[in-house]
């Protein structure tokens, strides 16, 4: 059995993902850290990653960004594999976590689910196949209290279908202050924020005279919990240090 520690355990997330482990007859949550430390009936809370003192074999984190750099030392000092979903890294902080896989193994994502990072495959296949005929705008929509916009998800199927188009790419997040056409190596990227949405991407393909639509979309935030288990125990057999991702966890 796999001993999980999971950071922002009292958030919304971690609290869901607890409950994943619950149910899972391989995994166990050992302990967790967050800044409130609220008490859980099933497992200590401590306040800071310093001052967990229990053994595991992976770290969850879906806590803040703000919370990087301490728990990045903490598993570095305990030889502890690390799941970051949290999203919204500084380049300062994607350093950091560079610096973290040399030591340790890091898996980190802009999204857990095991959907999306199949769109993702999608996507880079679509853009390969329909190349300069098609122009490629992402739309997402999520929750009013998501802090960042556009998602990490739209970053990353921007990054997807950048890689397979035969030009350099330029990512559009605003078009309402330029008065011109569209110009053809653009990736637009729109962000909608309202309501309890938990997460809707969609990939449209524009040529002449047809649109290819690629969508996913979130019934509720147990998807990416769900996810980050799969990828902790994944990480929890890994012996070498580096940064890992969904196409390791899903073999692509």
């Amino acid at each position: 059995m796999r001993k999980i520690i999971i950071s922002g355990c009292c958030g919304h997330m971690g609290r869901v993902v607890a409950d994943i482990c619950a149910g899972d007859p391989d995994v166990e949550v050992a302990a967790g850290i967050d800044l409130l430390a609220q008490p859980m009936d099933s497992f200590p809370v401590f306040s800071t990653p310093a001052a967990c003192t229990v053994e595991a074999d992976a770290v969850i984190d879906f806590s803040h960004p703000a919370a990087l750099g301490p728990l990045l030392e903490f598993c570095v000092s305990k030889k502890l594999p690390v799941v970051l979903a949290t999203t919204g890294y500084s380049e300062e902080q994607l350093a950091q976590i560079m610096e973290a896989a040399q030591s340790i193994p890091v898996f980190r994502s802009a999204n857990m689910s095991l959907g999306v990072n199949v769109l993702m495959d999608l996507v880079r296949r679509a853009a390969a196949l329909l190349g300069e005929d098609f122009d490629v705008e992402i739309e997402e929509r999520h929750h009013r209290r998501k802090l960042d916009a556009p998602s990490g998800t739209a970053l990353m199927l921007a990054d997807a279908a950048a890689s397979a188009l035969p030009y350099e790419t330029e990512y559009v997040y605003d078009r309402h202050s330029v008065r011109k056409p569209r110009d053809k190596r653009e990736i637009g990227i729109s962000s909608l924020r309202g309501g309890t949405i938990v997460g809707e991407h969609t990939v449209v393909f524009a040529g002449r005279d047809e649109v290819i639509e690629i969508s996913h979309h979130a019934a509720s935030r147990e998807v990416f919990a769900v996810g980050a288990v799969k990828a902790a125990k994944f990480l929890a057999g890994v012996d070498a240090p580096g940064l890992y991702d969904m196409s390791q966890l899903i073999g692509g």
